[in-house]
């Protein structure tokens, strides 16, 4: 049987988007703080020398260069003011959450509400600051050692610094602004906002590689169709949902007694979402970024190690690749996405339970048993969509934007945003129901008092 707001949500309308006056400021105030993010990756930071830096990035895309591009919008191959991006805030949220996991004082404070979410938060920002420091200290020494700096010197570092952090403290609070005033979540968007742009400059060098020969046009007609089939794989997998089946006892409400009923609990193949594919490349980022602009120009031997074992396509990179995917899966679902326990305390505290499970402890048992069951199969996937890529780049030199990682934070990103879009259009719908049964109550009201006057 089917639902009154799965019903209405069915039959929701994109016209009445128009109508929809607090949605379109969400949407308008969402693209608006976009294109200054768009902007600022236009912005050089002083003292860079561009000439020897393009023609650096040229060389280092063929390698790592498109994977640090796409987490940073194109931002790092022109050492823009963002080029950290917000990998710093994500790799400061994943220690905040491994610690609040560890640390029982940190885990009691999880569990004070709202004051003690917004002082675990303020944790996250000061570990971004930190973080932003170190990349960035590291990322200006990689620069004056490669010969990429006008006048190099301890005044390049400190403002090369200073500009970096303060560019990502920037992209932080941009993000925080999306998710409370705009549409959907605001570092997802960010991110899927720097892929999206490249990926016209990606196309064209991807076919001028075509006409080149440089690439076979049975190879171009291959990665069109993967993408394809990997979008419509993604989707699948992201709507796919198991049902646990709940029960609902009869019940007495003073003299009124009311039948049981039953419904579901359903639960996502893939409770953490993208979470794990961008937690995971955030923790590549730092070293192969360092070894990008140090190794490559004769470093530190260290450095040229670590990119020769750590860099895309090699053995270590994709072993540690996956065992990250399939770590961060379990540790976010667990955590954040779906928590048994309190999951089982709900249904607990609602009278509902599992069919043949006791409720509480053992509820919480049987979920934690599905879930685990249901994350070998989603983490599974996140890793092969992931993994792709990586492979088909180092077989056949296939730029990175096509398929896996961008494939799946787009695709994901896009279907979480249009939801948001469309539960603000249902609640517009609820209001407007509403609104006119009040109305019309009163005009019923107004009908019956000159009625009864007439009389």
């Amino acid at each position: 049987m089917v639902s009154a707001a799965e019903q209405m949500a069915a039959n929701t309308s994109w016209a009445a988007l128009g109508k929809a006056t607090d949605l379109r400021k969400r949407i308008l105030y969402t693209l608006m703080l976009l294109i200054v993010y768009r902007l600022g990756t236009w912005i050089p930071v002083p003292g860079i020398d561009g000439v020897e830096l393009r023609e650096f990035m040229n060389d280092a895309g063929a390698s790592i260069g498109g994977m640090l591009s796409m987490f940073t919008g194109g931002a790092l191959g022109r050492m823009g003011i963002f080029a950290l991006g917000i990998m710093p805030y994500i790799s400061a949220s994943i220690i905040v959450q491994l610690m609040t996991a560890m640390v029982p004082a940190l885990e009691r404070l999880k569990k004070e509400g709202e004051a003690g979410r917004k002082k675990i938060n303020q944790y996250t920002r000061y570990g971004t600051v930190f973080l932003a420091t170190l990349q960035s200290y590291g990322l200006a020494v990689s620069l004056q050692s490669g010969d990429l700096v006008t006048n190099p010197g301890t005044f390049f570092i400190v403002s090369c610094m200073i500009t970096l952090v303060g560019g990502t403290m920037f992209l932080m609070w941009l993000g925080e602004q999306i998710t409370a005033r705009g549409i959907g979540n605001g570092i997802s968007l960010i991110i899927f906002v720097g892929i999206i742009a490249e990926v016209p400059a990606a196309l064209a060098q991807f076919f001028a590689s075509g006409r080149s020969g440089a690439i076979s046009p049975a190879v171009i007609v291959g990665v069109i169709v993967m993408v394809i089939a990997v979008i419509a794989f993604v989707v699948f997998m992201e709507r796919s949902l198991r049902k646990v089946h709940i029960q609902y006892p009869r019940r007495q409400v003073g003299m009124k007694v009311y039948d049981g009923g039953s419904s579901h609990l359903p639960i996502k193949v893939n409770p953490a979402g993208v979470i794990p594919a961008i937690f995971a490349s955030s923790l590549l980022l730092l070293p192969t970024t360092i070894s990008t602009f140090s190794g490559g120009q004769g470093g530190s031997p260290i450095m040229s190690t670590i990119l020769a074992y750590f860099g895309p396509g090699q053995p270590l990179y994709l072993l540690f690749f996956t065992g990250m995917i399939v770590f961060f899966a379990y540790f976010y679902t667990y955590n954040v996405a779906f928590k048994p326990d309190e999951v089982a305390e709900n249904l607990k505290n609602q009278n509902g339970f599992v069919p043949g499970i006791r409720p509480g402890k053992r509820t919480a048992e049987y979920l934690e048993y599905v879930v685990s069951r249901i994350l070998v199969l989603g983490s599974g996937y996140l890793a092969l969509v992931c993994l792709l890529p990586e492979i088909l780049r180092a077989q056949f030199a296939i730029p990175f934007y096509f398929g896996g990682t961008s494939v799946l934070i787009v695709v994901s990103v896009t279907m979480d945003t249009i939801q948001q879009v469309q539960s603000h259009l249902l609640a517009h719908q609820y209001e407007g129901l509403i609104e006119k049964s009040q109305l019309g109550g009163k005009g019923k009201r107004r009908a019956r008092r000159k009625g009864t006057g007439r009389k």
